[in-house]
């Protein structure tokens, strides 16, 4: 079994987000908010392109939160909390 990589935490650039870390992988993005909820997106249940624009707006750490509200925020495959 492959052992989880740690979240890295989001820039917040624009200082609005309630995202406070991420994870990416292959074909996924794992996304962490401020009520400690974890939201797991895949190319499976978002597609590959908004998940690949996911991990470049998380890598830049602007616009993630507004994507996620505004393209794909049911698109999500699991939520952990």
């Amino acid at each position: 079994m492959q052992a989880r990589k740690q979240m890295v935490r989001y820039k917040n650039l624009g200082g609005t987000s309630g995202i406070v870390a991420y994870e990416t992988g292959e074909t996924f993005i794992r996304i962490q908010f401020f009520d400690e909820s974890v939201y797991n997106y895949t190319y499976a249940s978002a597609g590959f392109y908004n998940i690949e624009y996911m991990k470049q707006l998380a890598y830049q750490g602007r616009g993630l939160n507004s994507f996620i509200n505004k393209v794909v925020r049911k698109l999500y495959c699991r939520k952990e909390q």
